[in-house]
């Protein structure tokens, strides 16, 4: 109910820092003169509450017109001038507004502000044309903080990753993907989940009191309420219809940008971030260099850096780097999604619960590509770079295979899986991923570490896994009864080694004799066709897995390929060219980890994280700063931990010592590594091709020079040759690593 406060009993005046006055006093009385004469009033008749520059020639009053001033107004340097951002020309000073316990920093210009309460505004600011800009006494700027007295319902949560909200997480103006993603996932630690609301109140204030913050050369036009906000340096904001409880971050180097019908509440805005076109975005963390726009709704999540997401609806999830998700009939809910992803039109990710409350939840690791339409029944489990195909996942499904294609199929409710998909049949978008997520990287300052090659420790570990999952398979595949193996049999060249290891399989001793054979076979007949089946992969009805064989040797040659380009980094870190016997003795120095997270972008190993986790509980890290040190000093050691790493798989390859390595065992590695970066680059020439020399590309056109000012040509191709080139380096480099093991 509305409430009529009579003159003499209101309160105007705010207890002010006094370092807002130093240098300030009151205006002459000529000054007042001029201001009264130009219609402006104040609160306190004598105009005591008015502070203005006390140096000479700093205060122009009339610059001052048709504005009301209440409780402490404090006005920077003021002289005749004009400030301009883009075609917008306005002369400095307050204009038709209304002003109450404000700071204003120097040669700002304030004009149809209608209601300006409790800021402190920097300087070469424009307020232009602003219904309503305020400030409460206990505003936390989208952080989730409390001040003194309020209760712990009041503190705002991100409910990540899952609807129930028992994944939320506390934002705040630092927070990275990596902190949203420890916090959300080791819950089960009630010490550590305590820790981290400890470390997010570190340094922050209680008091009552604040004000809002709006620093310098930010410009702020036509926009329709602004509530408790902190605005960044360098900000520009048009048209915005509300923003409430946020932070703006903001600089030189990386200004960031609302534009027209944007709602904001109640979260941050990273450094860099672009919001535009009725976007809406409620309880949130928006990462750097980041675009939000076209109506897209982004709830109760956290959206990490170089995102672009329009039109669609995100809901309840943890995003991490590098996510497209561009189309109006798409929405994400109850998600984790590990970045360097894009979901497709019509995908409903999150539509199906299987439970009776909505707690079921998705987790997908990097390169995460659904296909158009589909959707899929939670819970859902995807490993790095899967591809699925169109279509309704009708079961909870686990596809632990890297690099893969999952197709439904409609005549037995199995799910089809191509393993190694991509090397086999779309190397193209394998090479592309590497260099195109580099290259849209445009942050300025780079807090969260990202990891963009599809071959890292990540992908490597679920790669492994794979290759020991298809041995296991092919191993109940030789010990089918005689029908079904027929069954599930394909095309065999040799069907005499077929029979041959099916009798060495029903003799298996034990377990690892088993496997041992079912490991020779696929050796041996890299080229057979079969399918294998695997009821880990869907609920109810499993998976066939197609060409096992095939992509059991792509997952071992990319092996070896990433071993060998880890070893060419840290050789080369160490300014040398080649690996010695001496240099491996050194490696085997290193602590080898084989078990990574990614952490919001970044890998790093189980035991690191472990480390983390314990300093955090014994105090030794105190602030989230000191976390982003330690993600830090993980990321000066990354070169190295791959290098032990990578000997650990050569090891696991070829099941021997490095040190029991001969000339022929180096000269195999060299061998399949280079076929795989060749494999890579006439792969993506040949494909690249089809685009220009593919009959069905010409139809549209009415010559050939028509189709080549439309398209361009082959020759062309910018990345093309940059791979070209960066493949023969590549080569070059390869063949003098293992050269003084010869």
């Amino acid at each position: 109910m509305l409430k009529i406060i009579p003159s003499s009993k209101i309160d105007n005046l705010k207890k002010i820092n006094p370092d807002f006055i130093k240098g300030k006093r009151n205006p002459t009385s000529e000054e007042i003169a001029i201001l009264e004469k130009n219609g402006n009033s104040s609160s306190d008749s004598e105009w005591k509450n008015f502070f203005v520059s006390s140096e000479y020639g700093k205060f122009n009053p009339s610059q001052i017109r048709q504005s009301d001033f209440s409780g402490t107004v404090i006005i920077g340097e003021l002289f005749d001038s004009e400030i301009s951002f883009h075609d917008l020309k306005l002369r400095t000073g307050i204009y038709s507004s209304n002003l109450k316990n404000v700071c204003i920093g120097d040669n700002c210009a304030v004009q149809n502000v209608r209601y300006l309460e409790n800021y402190k505004i920097g300087s070469r600011v424009i307020l232009f044309n602003i219904m309503e800009m305020s400030c409460t006494e206990h505003s936390k700027f989208g952080e989730g903080l409390l001040k003194e007295g309020e209760p712990e319902s009041n503190r705002i949560w991100i409910g990540v990753g899952n609807e129930n909200n028992r994944r939320a997480v506390l934002p705040f103006t630092d927070m990275i993907p990596a902190d949203a993603f420890l916090w959300s996932r080791f819950r089960e630690d009630k010490e550590l989940m305590q820790r981290f609301v400890e470390l997010t109140e570190f340094g922050k204030s209680k008091e009552l009191g604040t004000y809002g913050i709006v620093e310098d050369d930010v410009v702020i036009k036509n926009s329709t309420l602004l509530k408790d906000v902190k605005i960044c340096s360098c900000a520009y904001i048009k048209g915005a219809l509300k923003l409430k409880n946020i932070t703006i971050l903001s600089s030189e180097d990386e200004p960031s940008q609302i534009g027209e019908g944007v709602e904001m509440v109640n979260g941050i805005m990273g450094f860099g971030s672009h919001v535009f076109y009725q976007a809406i975005a409620v309880r949130f963390v928006i990462g750097r260099n980041c675009h939000l726009k076209y109506g897209a709704r982004l709830l109760n999540s956290v959206l990490g850096d170089n995102s672009t997401v329009s039109c669609c609806e995100l809901l309840n999830n943890l995003i991490f780097p590098f996510h497209e998700q561009h189309h109006n009939s798409s929405f994400l809910i109850a998600s984790t999604v590990m970045g360097q992803s894009n979901i497709a039109s019509a995908a409903t990710i999150g539509s199906n619960h299987n439970s009776r409350s909505p707690d079921c939840e998705m987790i997908a690791g990097r390169g995460f590509w659904p296909g158009l339409c589909s959707d899929f029944k939670f819970d859902s489990k995807f490993a790095s770079f899967v591809l699925a195909s169109k279509g309704s996942y009708v079961n909870e499904l686990n596809i632990t295979y890297p690099f893969s294609l999952v197709a439904p199929s409609y005549e037995d409710c199995t799910v089809h899986i191509i393993p190694a998909y991509w090397f086999l049949h779309n190397m193209f978008a394998i090479v592309r991923n590497k260099y195109k997520f580099q290259a849209r990287d445009k942050r300025f300052i780079k807090v969260q570490h990202i990891e963009t090659n599809p071959l890292a420790p990540d992908t490597v570990q679920e790669i492994i896994f794979s290759v020991n999952r298809l041995v296991e398979l092919t191993s109940r595949y030789l010990k089918l009864p005689s029908d079904d193996c027929r069954k599930m049999t394909k095309e065999n060249s040799y069907p005499e080694l077929l029979e041959k290891f099916r009798e060495l399989a029903k003799s298996a001793k034990d377990s690892a004799s088993l496997l041992q054979i079912a490991k020779d076979y696929l050796h041996q007949n890299p080229d057979s066709k079969f399918l294998l089946t695997d009821d880990r992969c869907q609920k109810k009805f499993g998976a066939i897995i197609y060409k096992p064989a095939q992509g059991y040797k792509e997952y071992r040659r990319v092996l070896k390929y990433f071993a060998a380009e880890s070893l060419m980094e840290y050789v080369l870190k160490n300014n040398r060219e080649s690996l010695c016997q001496t240099d491996f003795s050194e490696i085997e120095k290193i602590p080898l980890y084989t078990k990574w997270y990614n952490v919001g972008g970044q890998l790093i190993p189980e035991e690191k994280v472990e480390g983390l986790f314990e300093k955090i509980k014994s105090h030794c890290i105190n602030n989230w700063q000191q976390v982003h040190a330690y993600y830090d000093d993980c990321q000066k050691n990354y070169t190295e931990y791959k290098a032990r790493y990578s000997v650990y798989i050569i090891e696991f390859l070829y099941s021997k010592k490095i040190t029991e390595f001969n000339a022929g065992d180096f000269e195999n590695i060299l061998q399949d590594v280079a076929f795989v970066a060749m494999n890579m680059l006439e792969s993506s020439i040949s494909i690249r091709e089809k685009d220009f020399t593919d009959y069905f590309r010409s139809i549209t056109f009415r010559n050939e020079e028509e189709k080549n000012a439309v398209l361009g040509t082959l020759r062309d191709d910018e990345f093309l040759k940059k791979l070209k080139e960066s493949t023969e380096d590549f080569i070059n480099s390869l063949n003098k690593l293992f050269v003084l093991m010869h």
